[in-house]
């Protein structure tokens, strides 16, 4: 009886291995979509990020000139973390004649807007 074989030990059905392979094939799909998702995420994330930044910089400019910005819409763009960004700079008269706000508008390469500041220029104290 040495060389018989219990049935339950004769391995996996040709059946069997191809039902573990399509389940195994689902896995690595839900994993590679969960990849592009966070890819996609991390993408909008630093877009969003730069943008913002930019943002903080034209604004920035607008409060730390000597002169006080003109009232009135200007743009612009900027290159930073090595993409051009345009910008949008609305300055915009406030109950105080020697403050103005200053509200920035930043788009990436497709016009859409990622990221938005505003700042308050105080009165100069000269």
């Amino acid at each position: 009886m040495l060389g018989r074989f219990d049935r339950a030990e004769d391995g996996f059905t040709l059946i069997e291995i191809m039902v573990a392979l399509a389940v195994f094939s689902l896995a690595v799909l839900a994993l590679l979509r969960l990849e592009t998702a966070t890819i996609r995420g991390a993408r909008v994330l630093d877009d969003s990020l730069v943008a913002g930044i930019v943002a903080r910089n034209v604004a920035n400019e607008a409060v730390s000139e000597a002169r006080p910005p003109v009232v009135g819409r200007t743009s612009g763009s900027e290159v930073n973390a090595g993409r051009t960004w345009t910008w949008v700079r609305q300055v915009v008269p406030t109950g105080n004649a020697s403050i103005v706000r200053i509200d920035v508008a930043v788009s990436n390469r497709t016009g859409q807007v990622v990221g938005r500041t505003t700042a308050i220029r105080p009165p100069d104290v000269s």
